[in-house]
């Protein structure tokens, strides 16, 4: 695993951000790249989040996390992974709705869409599965619990 810089963009006018260091940290973890790359974290608030999923996938509605991997013209080599969009009021709310804590559907945002960057996705089943998987590893090793779980609970070990 090579190191990853997270160029942070917080534009949300409000409160619940994580810090800066933790988006690092959680991205730092789930970049399984061989080499060094770069990827930006703009967190937005709701109007932001719905432009850009109207234009890029048709969807007229603030949505929690967009990817969009960086694609180099040919020829050129630039260490870029891409850019995440975070939508701070939409995590913040399926937070709560899902009884998770924020920290923890925060960092799945995250972990999620480093995965997209990284060419995973869950549109098949068997990718799905996947992806899945690995979300639930990666977040583990954070120590986060499984965020496919209906509600968290604390395993006794």
């Amino acid at each position: 695993m090579s190191a990853l810089t997270v160029d942070f963009q917080n534009v949300f006018e409000g409160s619940g951000v994580p810090e800066e260091t933790l988006l690092q940290t959680w991205a730092q973890a789930a970049w399984l790249g061989d080499h060094p790359s770069e990827v930006t974290i703009r967190v937005v608030g709701a109007l932001e989040s719905q432009t850009l999923n109207h234009e890029f996938r048709g969807k007229d509605k603030p949505t929690n996390v967009l990817s969009f991997p960086f694609e180099a013209p040919a020829g050129i080599t630039v260490p870029l992974a891409g850019d995440l969009v975070i939508c701070a009021p939409v995590v913040e709310h399926e937070a709560t709705e899902q009884h998770k804590t924020a920290a923890a559907h925060w960092a799945h945002m995250v972990v999620h869409g480093m995965l997209h960057l990284q060419g995973y996705d869950h549109v098949e089943d068997e990718d799905a599965e996947v992806m899945e998987a690995l979300e639930i590893r990666l977040l583990a090793q954070l120590g986060f619990g499984n965020p496919y779980e209906a509600e968290e609970t604390e395993k006794d070990s």
